[in-house]
């Protein structure tokens, strides 16, 4: 009797993600189903890049604006016997597309971690903490329950967690501008999830102390410097967004 041939739903989450969209998607071209979740509040031409490009577009539900939910109205729509999240800025290379299809029709596992390349400003990170970067990405979607989590969403799943090899893609923004935008905007996130389990009450020298301990970790600790002006830059970008998130949570506790 001929194995069943299993097949794949690549599921992305995008809010104008115009710059990124079309070579994501030409990554995952050999996939048998192509789903792009499109946040409401995009502003830009992510929405009509991926239409052109003929792929089965959903809007996000507004009301539960977090990653779990996001992620889970994916295991929902989507039909693969396998589910792969992507973020529009990654890329699935040849290599690991080949270790994938392999990977699928292997019953040892029923998730994958996958490791990660990460680039900045056109540079590869290999140090302050980005290296080795394995991110929970590949399910088969039978054993797959549900994930749990507003940010750092977890999955919940049956079996064995497998680790592929071969690296993905993931192109940080070669503008420091977007960066800053994203950041401001969920450092807001993790200050309110920060007030809702109970954090003690914000001294502004703390905000300083956070912003430094950060800096430090990644920066010396953990080697960034290794990498260049990239790497400092990086480092520095890190420790202003933990204390926006402090800061945040200050204003918060304020109220």
């Amino acid at each position: 009797m001929a194995k069943k041939k299993q097949t794949i739903s690549v599921i992305i989450n995008a809010k104008n993600e115009g710059e990124f969209i079309v070579d994501c998607l030409e990554s995952v071209k050999w996939v048998d189903e192509i789903l792009v979740f499109i946040n409401p509040d995009s502003t830009d031409k992510t929405e009509e890049i991926a239409r052109e490009l003929k792929v089965r577009i959903i809007e996000q539900k507004p009301k539960e604006m977090n990653f779990a939910a996001w992620h889970n109205q994916g295991l929902k729509e989507a039909k693969g016997d396998w589910l792969l999240w992507l973020d529009a800025d990654e890329r699935i290379p040849p290599l690991l597309r080949e270790e994938i299809q392999e990977a699928i029709q292997s019953k040892k596992y029923t998730a994958y971690a996958i490791p990660r390349r990460n680039f900045l400003l056109g540079k590869e990170l290999k140090h302050g903490g980005w290296s080795p970067d394995y991110v929970k990405r590949l399910f088969r979607k039978k054993n797959l329950e549900k994930w749990v989590g507003e940010l750092h969403e977890e999955p919940v799943f049956e079996g064995e967690m497998g680790h592929l090899k071969n690296p993905m893609i993931h192109l940080q923004p070669e503008k420091i501008e977007p960066a800053l935008e994203k950041s401001i905007a969920w450092s807001g996130i993790e200050a309110e999830l920060l007030l809702k389990a109970g954090h003690p009450k914000i001294a502004w020298w703390r905000v300083l102390r956070m912003g430094a301990t950060t800096l430090f970790e990644r920066l010396i600790k953990k080697r960034g410097f290794l990498d260049g002006i990239e790497g400092w830059i990086e480092s520095v970008y890190q420790a202003f967004h933990t204390m926006m998130v402090y800061l945040k949570l200050w204003e918060l506790q304020q109220k």
